[in-house]
């Protein structure tokens, strides 16, 4: 029996682990990077074991690391959540040789199903539908492909190729961001399927012959093939394709002698019709991130499942089911508005409704810092209900009610998606989110909202400031001896809202102010009353009102002149480590040559020449740490002499 269980992983899965650890009367055990030290997950364990260093390479990836810590700290088994290790066949094999438990399939299932190459080969003898293409034989008929990382996942080393001529470019920058997430380099291509739908089998089998399919979800809502919204059970299939799903996952787990949580993959065409065509893409040998909807419409814990798996008892009855439908959208910490760029940073605010039918799978904590080195994924939101509009109604109330202050993130773009009346029609599919993508990403407070929530930030400063006053502390905040013009306050970039003593606004039509604290600002809005939040900090001010959240920065009355920025500067996105360096100072590059290639949150970013020129004040080289707005180079225009 399993008493103490190490987790290697961090952030959100650890912490869901844990719960049901707790649950279960076992003890946990902690990993953590310096990164991480001061992480909710490392707090919720009953111990936690330092892993010296920051990057996943010297830490989590660190199998010999981890297993002296799950010794050092008394532990018997290993669960290896998601990422980092959980497919890595030696390190199962490392794990049960120094005489721990693993909380996964065989390291020989792992190995069989980690290559996507070799799981193909696999399921066309098991008499599982793949889709094949020869690269080097393939016709222009068979375009566009889809160029995929042979181990690992994420969308990580995957590139969409229309045009034969940058298949070859597309190979091996698909190779290069392989190598650099999961340490292989082996890519392979299929038939790219832009209308299909993406939809998965959990399974769970035990080691007495007993297999479960615990129910299907729909994946295909994705951003550059990573998942952004996922729900159970797949809608709109007809039950033809759904039992030809089932049966598919059956004889994948009977191939290769499954034991544990998995998931098979699948693309599936014209899935409503009893003619819609199923493919094999994968299989995934570990929990899946998605997992929560499963749990929620099957009412099982499967993480429960695998710890017993795991100790040899029968999994018994598969769990009635499915009750419900659920729905589960990814908190992304990433501005959509800029190229998706990761964002780093402290969280000032994180807090999300809880309630009946909701549930909430977090890293982060009001006060959490979010860096550079892991997945930008911050949180899971998940709701269930007894049917598919109950669960997305539930769930637009409780994005509605989500407050996320001091990183940019994918809230409003979630929102959108919920929204949208092909999503809330079911008519969904993998080229939806391209499709839909202007519309979703438009910005989701007008003018006049925007305008009104910084009007609500500019009477609050006032009125912070008249409070704290230590002179004159009586005096109406904005109070002028001579009046003359009102008191104006500016916004980044150039967001100025005005007003004078007594809370007297001069900016918008129809609207007056009915209250207003350090905290609280509540404005008339043609009859209609607004209510706003305000907290207000060194250099930010977070306004949360009935239409949504917003960051504001305050622009000093004083600019510093040494802050003015070079022109032809090449700045960093956000933080970042360099992985190479493509010139060197004093270099002529064209437009659009590369310059220095960054990596953040497990992704690669190119930073490019925006002009011909010459390169100058090369500031960085191979391995360096940059923060967001360093100067990587600058090119002066003009010609090498």
């Amino acid at each position: 029996m399993i008493t103490t269980v190490l987790v290697a992983n961090r952030g959100e899965i650890a912490r869901r682990v844990f719960g049901t650890c707790r649950d279960l009367g076992i003890s946990t055990v902690a990993i953590f990077s310096d990164a991480d030290a001061g992480a909710p997950f490392v707090r919720e364990a009953d111990v936690a074991v330092r892993l010296p260093g920051s990057a996943p390479s010297e830490t989590y990836l660190r199998g010999d690391l981890v297993i002296a810590a799950a010794l050092t700290a008394g532990a018997d088994a290993v669960h290896p959540g998601y990422g980092f290790l959980s497919e890595n066949a030696q390190f199962a094999r490392d794990v049960v040789a120094a005489g721990l438990t693993w909380i996964g399939p065989s390291p020989e299932t792992i190995d069989a199903m980690g290559s996507k190459i070799r799981a193909k080969e696999l399921m066309a003898a098991a008499g599982v539908p793949i889709l094949s293409v020869d690269a080097a034989a393939a016709t222009a008929d068979d375009y566009p492909l889809l160029v995929k990382a042979s181990a690992g996942g994420g969308g990580r080393g995957m590139r969409v190729v229309h045009d034969p001529a940058a298949l070859a470019d597309e190979l091996a920058r698909a190779g290069a961001e392989a190598l650099s997430a999961f340490g292989d380099e082996t890519v392979f291509v299929e038939p790219y399927l832009p209308t299909a739908r993406h939809i998965e089998v959990q399974v769970m089998a035990d080691t007495h012959g007993t297999c479960w399919i615990v129910g299907d979800r729909d994946c295909s809502i994705q951003r550059r093939h990573q998942k952004v919204v996922e729900e159970a059970p797949a809608p709109d299939v007809s039950d033809t394709v759904r039992g030809v799903l089932h049966d598919a996952a059956r004889a994948a787990v009977k191939a290769v002698g499954y034991v544990g949580a998995g998931t098979v993959e699948f693309l599936v065409a014209d899935a409503h019709l009893d003619a819609g065509r199923v493919f094999f893409l994968e299989m995934n040998t570990r929990l899946q991130v998605e997992h929560p909807v499963t749990e929620a419409v099957f009412g099982v814990d499967l993480v429960a499942a695998q710890i017993a798996v795991a100790e040899g008892a029968e999994l018994g009855q598969k769990p009635a089911g499915p009750n419900g439908h659920a729905i589960e959208v990814r908190l992304y910490a990433e501005d959509p508005a800029d190229s998706w760029q990761p964002q780093t940073g402290t969280v000032r605010t994180f807090e999300v409704p809880s309630g009946p039918g909701l549930r909430v799978d977090s890293a982060v904590e009001s006060g959490s810092v979010v860096g550079i080195h892991y997945d930008a994924m911050i949180a899971k939101i998940v709701a269930h209900g007894g049917e598919r509009r109950a669960a997305l109604r539930r769930l637009q109330g409780a994005l509605r009610r989500t407050r996320i202050h001091g990183v940019s993130t994918n809230l409003d773009f979630l929102r959108s998606i919920l929204a949208d009346e092909e999503f809330a029609a079911a008519r969904v599919h993998t080229a939806l989110l391209d499709q839909r993508l202007e519309a979703w990403t438009a910005p989701s407070l007008d003018d006049g909202m925007v305008r009104r929530a910084a009007l609500a930030a500019a009477l609050a400063e006032a009125s912070a400031a008249s409070a704290g006053a230590r002179v004159l502390s009586r005096m109406p905040a904005a109070y002028r001896n001579v009046p003359s013009q009102p008191r104006t306050r500016t916004y980044e970039p150039d967001l100025v809202v005005s007003y004078s003593a007594g809370f007297v606004q001069h900016d918008l039509d129809d609207v007056s102010v009915v209250s207003a604290s350090p905290t609280r600002v509540v404005l008339d809005v043609g009859g209609i009353t607004e209510t706003y939040v305000v907290a207000i900090g060194g250099g930010w001010v977070d306004v949360d009102g009935p239409h949504g959240s917003i960051d504001l920065v305050p622009v000093p009355d004083f600019v510093d002149p040494a802050s003015a920025v070079v022109e032809g500067s090449l700045l960093a996105p956000m933080p970042a480590s360099v992985v190479s360096v493509a010139v060197a100072d004093g270099q002529q590059v064209a437009e659009g040559d590369v310059i220095v290639v960054l990596e953040a949150m497990k992704m690669q970013h190119t930073i490019t020449a925006t002009a011909d020129g010459i390169v100058r004040e090369l500031t960085v080289t191979a391995g360096s740490q940059v923060e967001s707005g360093t100067v990587l180079a600058i090119i002066e225009p003009g010609e090498s002499t």
